[in-house]
């Protein structure tokens, strides 16, 4: 439990600064370069939110680590089959490949059931794409934990978990930028770039449900979730939230779909409110309903 909570065995610990430089490298470029001026660039009260979320979301990673360390080494000593040896260059190629994989599928899940749209949504609020978007990070991580699940019953460490997504995580900062434009096509057809990213920030309807790769993008053309970028993004949800207030941002679902369950009393729409798709009414309800917005 210390290694796992110790800063200096995180790899994003070692990010931190080249995320914080490459944002200043961002925000020069898109002052004195020549980019097209279609570009959302920054607004300092979207990037100070951001960079809030971001820096109050590592205490909820940290409750999350905790949490479902025990979990996850119950699991990992009494069920599983087999240990896998760390100290093998496959080894960190198949937990990097399978946090990604459960990446894609949680992710996913996120998009399309309103519990835990409700908790990623923050991340999509932004309507602006950068990489202080990246840095927008929900506080909510739970749901993750039931699709790292079978990880450790492979015999993969528990430990090797929250080190391979850190590494996912440092990955996918990256890909938040309009300033990139699509890579050579090698790159685009098997990894996440700026491009695919771009697809997934979209709230265009071509755009919804779209790339949840993290690292790969060959998980979205395997489980058919690909969409090429064929024009700028409209960047943001359906709807737009329409504040800053970072308890709004990452509460203010939840608080909806609370308020939804208590104006029914049919158990059919209650369930629906919750484990429907966001934006999920029953076809009588009523006009003053206030469903989640999509993104």
């Amino acid at each position: 439990m210390e290694e796992i909570l110790d800063p200096l065995k995180n790899p994003v610990t070692y990010a931190a600064p080249f995320f914080l430089l490459t944002i200043l490298i961002e925000l020069a470029a898109l002052k004195w370069l020549d980019h097209d001026d279609n570009t959302t660039g920054y607004a300092m009260k979207d990037a100070r939110a951001s960079i809030s979320m971001g820096v109050l979301s590592l205490i909820f990673l940290t409750a999350f680590k905790v949490v479902t360390f025990f979990a996850f080494v119950a699991v990992f000593a009494y069920l599983a089959p087999w240990e896998l040896p760390t100290d093998t260059w496959w080894y960190w190629i198949l937990v990097i490949l399978g946090v990604d994989l459960g990446y894609y599928w949680h992710h996913r899940f996120s998009h399309r059931v309103n519990i835990a749209w409700a908790g990623h949504q923050a991340h999509h609020s932004s309507e602006y794409m950068n990489f202080g978007t990246a840095l927008r990070q929900k506080w909510n991580p739970w749901f993750e934990f039931f699709f790292w699940l079978p990880l450790p019953l492979l015999g993969f460490a528990p430990w090797t978990l929250y080190v391979a997504f850190g590494f996912n995580l440092i990955y996918q900062f990256y890909v938040h930028t309009e300033l990139i434009g699509k890579l050579p096509r090698p790159i685009e057809y098997v990894f996440n770039t700026p491009s695919h990213h771009r697809v997934h920030h979209g709230s265009d309807p071509e755009y919804l449900d779209k790339n949840y790769g993290g690292i790969l993008i060959i998980w979205d053309r395997l489980f058919r979730s690909f969409t090429e970028e064929k024009q700028r993004p409209t960047y943001g949800l359906t709807k737009p939230v329409g504040t800053y207030n970072l308890l709004k941002l990452q509460y203010g679902d939840y608080v909806k779909i609370a308020r939804n369950v208590r104006s029914t009393s049919r158990w059919r729409d209650k369930l629906g409110y919750v484990f429907g798709p966001p934006g999920w009414a029953p076809a009588d309800a009523p006009a003053d309903v206030e469903v989640t917005a999509r993104g």
